[in-house]
């Protein structure tokens, strides 16, 4: 595996790597449905054809990689980037039998791409946490052969995504928040501006822009309590109560339970997720 000697998204990496990572793993059958029509999107935005080779940046545990390996056909190939190893590990076993896929592990601010050698960089949710966007993205244009193209999905603003405002409002009562991050900080609403992510893509080489809205519901759960599981164990709200007292994450999860209660449907708990698709030359 291609190494280098400089890490500038250590802290993303150890973070990937940790705790969180294995919550991922273990929540990939019930996460992939909620996450699964943003990347649907992404790759219809992306306008893929058979025989392409495809990058997936943040690949995780590899469901859209698998997606994307059936899309370009035994004629094309992907290659699934990440920075975790514990993801990884998951992704490979649950493709082991896909011929045209392969995974990494690196860092895609700085890995050795081969130039001019995809026709695609596809991500779902994966590009928001680099150290240096600007640099990240100019390198996933220098692999991108001449007529290539990104496509990616990053979230909307905190105000525009219920299923994480709601949730985040509720464990405020109970847990210091941190306090808000600048705008542009590495981070799940890093790309939020749509104007701020035109500039890290022109400066990185880019153009052609564009920038979608894409709004399906997110499901959060077939029932409250299956909702309440996913919430205390991923996300944003998950994070703050992760060295919480058991006192403290049980009066949480009780004002939490009353307040998803409304938003109840028969599909189950949905709240409104708000994400862009990007794309570029």
């Amino acid at each position: 595996m291609p190494t280098t000697t400089e890490n500038p998204n250590e802290a993303q990496a150890e973070f990937w790597n940790g705790s969180i990572a294995h919550r991922f793993v273990d929540a990939r059958e019930a996460l992939e449905p909620r996450l699964e029509p943003f990347g649907r999107a992404t790759m219809d935005g992306a306008g893929i054809t058979g025989g392409e080779h495809v990058l997936d940046v943040g690949c995780g545990c590899g469901e859209p990689s698998v997606e994307l390996a059936r899309r370009v056909g035994d004629g094309g190939s992907v290659l699934g980037l990440d920075v975790s190893e514990v993801m990884l590990a998951a992704a490979r076993e649950h493709a082991q039998d896909i011929a045209n896929l392969r995974f990494e592990h690196g860092d895609a601010q700085i890995y050795p791409f081969e130039a001019r050698s995809t026709d695609l960089v596809f991500s779902r949710f994966g590009v928001m946490f680099f150290a240096d966007s600007v640099a990240a993205f100019a390198n996933l244009k220098r692999a991108l052969r001449p007529e290539g193209r990104v496509s990616f999905a990053c979230w909307q603003g905190l105000q525009k995504n219920p299923w994480m405002a709601v949730p985040l409002s509720v464990v405020a009562r109970h847990v210091e928040p941190p306090p808000p991050a600048a705008p542009g900080t590495p981070g799940p609403l890093a790309f939020a501006d749509p104007d701020f992510v035109r500039e890290i893509l022109t400066a990185a080489g880019f153009s052609e822009i564009t920038v979608a809205p894409v709004t399906p519901p997110m499901n959060v759960g077939a029932t409250v309590d299956d909702a309440l599981e996913f919430l205390t164990k991923l996300g944003p709200s998950a994070r703050m109560l992760q060295d919480a007292s058991d006192e403290v994450r049980a009066a949480a999860a009780k004002d939490l339970r009353e307040a998803l209660e409304p938003f109840a449907t028969e599909s189950g708990i949905e709240l409104g997720a708000s994400a862009w698709v990007v794309t570029g030359r």
